[in-house]
């Protein structure tokens, strides 16, 4: 059996498939282009990204798929399972996976960006396999797009997702991506930010996060940071204060999360999650679940495997 997963994020085209089992059989992505000294694109400009990249991505998922034909396709509809999220760059995605159901007759199952982010990390990092009773957990989903703190429930074919905590202003791969171009970075900034980070080997200093509950600001670490940049600290410096301040805000977030709602195991999904600074300070927490970077970045895996799972349960109702 057979299962692919399409995702046209604002950021990357994306397709994946697996087998029957929830192998990962391929995980392909392009990323969308962006200028130099943009923090990133304007939805029109997605929309045609993604329809010049298509056609390389489908021919690759096809000679992947060497003749044979999947048995259901999974797409990314919305960047979350909420009345009135809704971005134009997921028509393209649908507009494949229909065109691809057209002329294979497989099902399309539709399936929220977030709950594919969730879902790639839930898999991938071992939570599912240690989850067989299919507990409530907390999930963060941070990226570019988003800073949520979710209370989530397995479904058996999917997620119930509900929003419980997050940022009030910027989202932190915002940040990233903005303090990266001030330091004159390509975008999207992180693996370059990451790299420069490991390079400072001195101390970490004036890092006062603001955070009341589940609800955290970042503003105040870009105000911070372009000033550091202003007064010619060393990049080194400036990347690894913003990923200690993140770090230290999702930290303090996740504390209050467990003070309140339980201690609950946290699945930690999105871009950002990429960080290897931050991942250091997060896994003192306990019970903490990371996917590995590839399956944390946007990706259609996620996708894919909620669409093997809906296609199995349906199967056996």
């Amino acid at each position: 059996m057979l299962f692919c997963g399409i995702d046209t994020s604002n950021y990357t085209t994306s397709a994946a498939l697996c087998d029957g089992e929830g192998n990962i059989i391929a995980n392909i992505k392009k990323p969308l282009p962006v200028k130099d000294g943009d923090c990133g694109l304007r939805q029109s400009d997605a929309v045609f990204a993604h329809v010049k990249n298509l056609p390389e991505v489908m021919r690759t998922l096809s000679e992947v798929l060497d003749g044979n034909t999947p048995d259901a396709i999974g797409v990314s509809y919305a960047p979350r399972t909420a009345e009135g999220s809704y971005m134009p760059c997921f028509l393209t995605g649908i507009a494949a996976a229909e065109s691809m159901s057209a002329g294979n007759g497989a099902p399309v199952f539709r399936f929220s960006h977030q709950q594919g982010h969730i879902m790639a990390a839930y898999h991938t990092s071992g939570a599912e396999a240690e989850n067989a009773s299919r507990d409530e957990f907390l999930a963060f989903h941070v990226s570019g797009g988003t800073t949520e703190l979710l209370k989530v429930k397995p479904l058996g074919e999917g997620f119930d997702v509900a929003l419980a905590g997050g940022t009030e202003d910027l989202n932190a791969g915002q940040a990233i991506d903005r303090v990266g171009v001030a330091l004159g970075l390509h975008f999207p900034c992180g693996p370059e930010m990451d790299r420069l980070a490991h390079e400072y080997v001195g101390e970490i200093k004036g890092v006062r996060v603001s955070v009341n509950g589940m609800k955290c600001n970042l503003s105040g670490l870009q105000n911070l940071a372009v000033n550091m940049i202003q007064h010619g600290e060393d990049p080194c410096a400036v990347c690894a204060f913003v990923f200690t301040f993140i770090g230290k805000t999702l930290y303090k977030m996740a504390l209050n999360a467990r003070e309140i709602c339980g201690d609950l195991p946290i699945v930690w999904a999105g871009g950002v999650m990429s960080n290897s600074i931050i991942k250091t300070m997060l896994s003192g927490l306990g019970k903490v679940y990371f996917a590995e970077p590839q399956y944390s970045a946007d990706n259609a895996v996620g996708t894919a495997l909620l669409c093997r799972e809906k296609f199995l349960r349906g199967r056996n109702v």
